[in-house]
């Protein structure tokens, strides 16, 4: 099937297809055979992407990092909600694969969705939303009677710092307990954007700078850092091939690479 995406969208196509190269490698992260699977179904000239077998791992590694916090939300909470936000083409609830007391959401634009629905075969508990993830009304139809998560990985720096907030803010106003778990661009991650080839070629812009987490939980009531972690220095990094340790040593003493990158938790309520 053709894929006619520009923008932000047209970046989500990289993230799947470093996944699927991800999953040819002997030595692969992820696993993620649903992201091969989905690259072979679509029409795409790949080379746009500009992701290649070297760059492939990285994007991999944030996105299991991101399955490990995933997955510990939903073992300790096996009735809730989860909200994936700017979801892309990604198949976390196929690789996480929550229990049937778990209602999921991927929200993305309507031609994400439209695309989803062609690769991904439905599943229960799993619900497609079309819609921007900074408009508000979408919201109004979760249900609100459990823990929730919103996970948004390779979202925020998109967003201005109004829409950002003001999505984080509905959502600790909508629901009485649950996380939050993103990633997020420093200032000057920010400003290095010309640097970065996947936003640049299809004429994406980044917006949204976090500094530390005192950007997030200073200004958005009732959140507790549960951890703000450069990714330089988690765990799934260090899983990867040289040269990235070598790379990682070399931006941890260095703060302001230190924290260019990060991955931030946050609690709200009584979870």
């Amino acid at each position: 099937m053709h894929v006619d995406l520009s923008g932000p969208p047209q970046t989500m196509l990289a993230t799947l297809y470093a996944k699927a190269l991800d999953a040819d490698s002997p030595h692969s992260i992820l696993h993620d055979q649903y992201a091969k699977s989905a690259v072979d179904r679509l029409d795409y000239d790949w080379s746009q992407t500009t992701i290649t077998r070297r760059s492939a791992p990285a994007v991999a590694a944030r996105s299991a990092h991101f399955d490990l916090w995933v997955g510990q939300f939903v073992a300790a909470h096996p009735r809730s909600v989860v909200l994936h936000v700017g979801c892309g083409l990604d198949a976390r609830v196929w690789r996480i694969d929550p229990g049937p007391d778990v209602e999921w959401y991927d929200i993305d634009h309507a031609g994400v969705i439209s695309l989803r629905e062609q690769v991904y075969p439905a599943r229960e508990h799993a619900h497609l939303v079309a819609a921007s993830v900074t408009d508000p009304a979408w919201l109004s139809d979760i249900p609100a009677d459990r823990p929730t998560l919103l996970i948004g990985e390779g979202l925020t720096m998109y967003l201005t710092r109004d829409d950002g907030l003001g999505l984080l803010n509905r959502v600790v106003a909508r629901f009485s307990s649950g996380e939050l778990q993103f990633d997020a661009f420093s200032r000057a991650g920010i400003r290095a954007q010309f640097t970065n080839a996947v936003v640049r070629r299809p004429g994406s812009r980044l917006y949204w700078g976090i500094d530390s987490p005192a950007d997030i939980a200073g200004v958005v009531p009732g959140l507790r850092l549960l951890a703000a972690l450069p990714v330089v220095e988690a765990a799934t990094f260090k899983q990867l091939p040289w040269p990235y340790p070598l790379m990682g040593r070399v931006m941890s003493s260095v703060p302001v690479l230190r924290r260019m990158a990060t991955y931030h938790r946050y609690a709200f309520g009584a979870v």
